[in-house]
C-alpha cells in the first residue's frame, strides 16, 4: 500500500527501487549487474537462516525466528530477483509476464483447460 492507502503497483515499486539502487551503487556496469544478481544468493541464505531459526534446528540458539520472518525473507528474495531482472532489461515486466505464462502453461496446461 502507498501513503494514500491504495495498493502499490509492483512494477512501479520495482522501477523506483532499481532507480534508487542505481543512484547509490558502489559499482556499475557488468560488475554492478553481477553484484546485484549475487545479492539474490545472500537473500536466499537469509530465508534458510530464518527457517532454521523458526524450527529451532540449531540447538545452541534455539528458536530465533518466526514464520512471519520467513515470509518477509521470501518477499526479499522476490523483490531482489525482480530488481535484478529490471537491471538486466527495461522490459522486465514483459519478460517476467511472458515467462510466467510459459511456466504456467507448461505446468497447468493451456489456459482453456486443455493440454
Amino acid at each position: 500500500m502507498n501513503e494514500h492507502g491504495a495498493p502499490a503497483d509492483l512494477w512501479d515499486s520495482i522501477g523506483r527501487l532499481h532507480a534508487w539502487l542505481d543512484t547509490h551503487r558502489a559499482q556499475g556496469g557488468a560488475d554492478g549487474l553481477l553484484l546485484r544478481v549475487l545479492k539474490l544468493s545472500e537473500e536466499v541464505g537469509e530465508v534458510a537462516q530464518a527457517v532454521i531459526g523458526a524450527t529451532g534446528q540449531n540447538p545452541r540458539k534455539g528458536t530465533t525466528h518466526s514464520w512471519e520472518d520467513v515470509q518477509a525473507e521470501l518477499c526479499d528474495v522476490v523483490i531482489t530477483a525482480l530488481v535484478a531482472l529490471r537491471t538486466m532489461t527495461p522490459d522486465a515486466r514483459e519478460v517476467f509476464t511472458t515467462h510466467l505464462e510459459r511456466v504456467t502453461t507448461r505446468s497447468l496446461g493451456a489456459p482453456d483447460g486443455g493440454s
